[in-house]
């Protein structure tokens, strides 16, 4: 185990919380005022993991921390004190969290392993209002780019190729039969790619369920990822979000479909980085609790 001493660690838990508040501080103003934003909210929505959960750094497994007594991460859950040095209880973790632990590393080795495909052309947000009336549409205080005709004859003109299941589950009941594929929760693990959007969001996800073991510059480094498709996947949505600073990529032109690509390329180059970061965790943890060291 690498033990850190505390002048080291204490440095390191704040810049992480320096790092924390600068990406989430507008989210944070935003809560206090009661005001919504379409693109950044998801993040904390859709996500669980909380702007206060995040804030909390986690060295990771394999890494003690000096000077337990002054450490909060003595009274915090799997972590185990051995004289002065608190450091991620493996085993603890591994017995209460194994089934997460081998669902997520069997998915993300899975994903990692396919080719990305690249020719959805973030239709999915498209199909999430196709046929909808003004009031059900899920972003309804923003106006849709091309109207609603022109929104659905967007979606008439595409084959739709969404294999995510919980961007495909929003699709609604008229988008849905027009998907090539009908990806379902247990079909995920056959299905998920790494050329997709929330394939790539949702990596953010499987770092934060398996904190404290994943440390926290993974987590934020997922988490910001997340934010960056994020944008990208509202900015090629149907909305006109130009008021808050989104440029509008066309996907129902050529040009945009190219400037879409390119983006989510190279946003699957990130997340394939960091996709095998998070396996090395998952390998690291299940060797260590199977060999009880």
């Amino acid at each position: 185990m690498q033990v850190l001493d505390e002048p080291t660690w204490r440095e390191r838990a704040a810049a992480h919380e320096a790092r924390v508040d600068s990406a989430t501080a507008a989210h944070v103003a935003r809560r206090r005022d009661h005001r919504a934003h379409p693109v950044e909210d998801f993040l904390f929505t859709y996500y669980s993991f909380k702007p206060a959960q995040l804030r909390r750094w986690h060295p990771g497994a394999g890494v003690g921390l000096a000077g337990a007594g002054g450490a909060p991460h003595r009274d915090w859950r799997f972590y185990a004190v051995d004289g002065d040095v608190v450091s991620v209880d493996i085993e603890a973790f591994a017995t209460a969290r194994g089934d997460t632990l081998r669902f997520v590393r069997d998915l993300l080795v899975r994903t990692a392993g396919r080719p990305a495909r690249f020719g959805c052309f973030g239709l999915h947000e498209w199909a999430m209002v196709y046929r909808q009336g003004p009031s059900a549409v899920r972003h309804s205080a923003w106006p849709l780019r091309l109207g609603a005709s022109g929104t659905d004859a967007v979606v008439e003109s595409h084959q739709l190729t969404c294999s995510h299941f919980d961007a495909y589950r929003f699709f609604t009941p008229e988008a849905a039969p027009l998907n090539a594929m009908t990806p379902t929760r247990e079909t995920q693990p056959q299905l998920e790619q790494p050329g997709c959007l929330h394939a790539g969001m949702d990596l953010y996800k499987w770092a934060h369920k398996l904190v404290p073991v994943v440390p926290s510059d993974l987590v934020m480094d997922c988490f910001e990822l997340a934010r960056d498709i994020r944008s990208l996947d509202m900015r090629a949505a149907p909305y006109d979000l130009r008021e808050l600073g989104y440029e509008p990529v066309p996907i129902e032109t050529a040009e945009g479909k190219a400037a879409y690509v390119a983006e989510q390329r190279a946003f699957a180059e990130r997340g394939q980085a960091l996709r095998k970061r998070l396996i090395a965790v998952c390998d690291d943890i299940l060797h260590t609790a199977r060999d009880g060291t």
